[in-house]
């Protein structure tokens, strides 16, 4: 491997499933290994929790409400590169599954 370069990029990824999320890190992660990139593992982020209460029945019984929740789990990789490998590319072509969403930082 070769040593840390100034060009970064940060890729933040979410899901509402963290099994997928975590099989998608491994994914990118040895995608990266494969072509002598150096990663960072990965970082969790702390998960959004949203909580939804629904009233049961339109008109009478205001006590009997329903709670749902949604949750959002977040983890970032870090992918140091030569100038020489279009990361880009192998970032469009490593085919996440549908449930995960992927952004792409450069710094």
């Amino acid at each position: 491997m070769s040593t840390k370069t100034d060009n970064r990029i940060r890729v933040r990824l979410e899901s509402f499933n963290h099994e997928l999320l975590n099989s998608s890190c491994q994914k990118i992660i040895s995608l990266a290994q494969s072509i002598d990139l150096n990663t960072v593992g990965t970082v969790t982020l702390p998960t959004d929790k949203r909580i939804y209460c629904v009233l049961r029945s339109p008109h009478v019984d205001k006590d009997s409400r329903e709670h749902f929740e949604l949750r959002i789990h977040k983890r970032i990789l870090d992918i140091y590169y030569d100038t020489n490998v279009n990361i880009f590319d192998l970032l469009s072509e490593s085919d996440l599954p549908s449930g995960v969403l992927y952004r792409i930082c450069l710094s």
